[in-house]
């Protein structure tokens, strides 16, 4: 694509990072516009416009049935088809926070069974709402965001962020497909154990901090990217310097690189 893609963020009731989401993706390179969800479901073939989809953070529907899960049932019953067909052009779906909560729940990420999903995001051990500067170990594989990413510096805040997975065999699948490809991780970049609440906040089960589905397009994460998108919001810049290229804009880079 000689072009830079154009980007699409959806909202819904309750968005509240859709501003900075499209701040992220446009300093990045990639003209962006932002639709609420029911633009969309209006018009679904209105999705073969873009090329980049960024589901963003916030509370989607007041978060009133579970973080994400109005959302999710909308887009499942009514974008389904265009969601998968996106995907299956080879286009980018990134799902932030609650963004995260819904790419799960619709099972873009990872497919339901028979008997239900085989993921989730619950709520925090601690039982709190968290809000912190978190590092983490990338694993990037064959997911373009994470594109020469090891490691990352970002701010997280969410009180349902814990993943969980039906049964350990169930992570471990996901670990040996290379589907997990952020982690939890301490200051020297090993992953963060389950029970290091200082490093793995929420308690996340294998210390997962995000997600890919099999191709490497869908990518679910619950620290926020777009909120370390210029060198003066890292929380120690005044001591630290100006980084180069702050940690979260690279994601947006990335996604903009793979089409160009």
């Amino acid at each position: 694509m000689e072009t830079a893609p154009r980007a699409l963020v959806l909202r819904a009731p309750g968005t509240n990072c859709d501003r900075e989401t499209a701040f992220a993706l446009e300093a990045a390179g990639a003209p962006t516009q932002t639709l609420h969800l029911n633009e969309l479901r209006a018009n679904p073939k209105g999705l073969s416009e873009f090329q980049i989809l960024v589901i963003p953070g916030g509370f989607s529907f007041g978060d009133d049935a579970g973080a994400g899960a109005i959302f999710a049932c909308q887009l499942r019953h009514f974008l389904g088809d265009a969601l998968r067909a996106f995907r299956d052009a080879g286009n980018l779906i990134l799902g932030i926070c609650n963004g995260f909560q819904v790419l799960v729940k619709t099972g873009l990420l990872v497919l339901p069974d028979d008997e239900g999903p085989l993921v989730s995001l619950t709520r925090n051990v601690s039982g709190r709402y968290e809000d912190r500067w978190v590092h983490l170990k990338a694993r990037p594989g064959n997911c373009p965001f994470l594109a020469a990413i090891d490691r990352l510096y970002l701010p997280m805040a969410h009180g349902e962020g814990r993943f969980v997975a039906r049964q350990g065999w169930i992570l471990d699948g996901l670990n040996q497909s290379g589907q997990v490809v952020l982690r939890y991780a301490t200051h020297a970049g090993d992953p963060a154990a389950e029970s290091d609440r200082e490093n793995n906040p929420n308690g996340s089960s294998g210390a997962v901090a995000g997600l890919c589905d099999p191709t490497g397009q869908v990518l679910g994460l619950m620290p926020h990217p777009e909120r370390h998108v210029l060198p003066t919001q890292h929380p120690r810049w005044t001591r630290e310097g100006l980084a180069e290229a702050p940690d979260g804009l690279q994601i947006f880079r990335n996604a903009v690189a793979s089409f160009t």
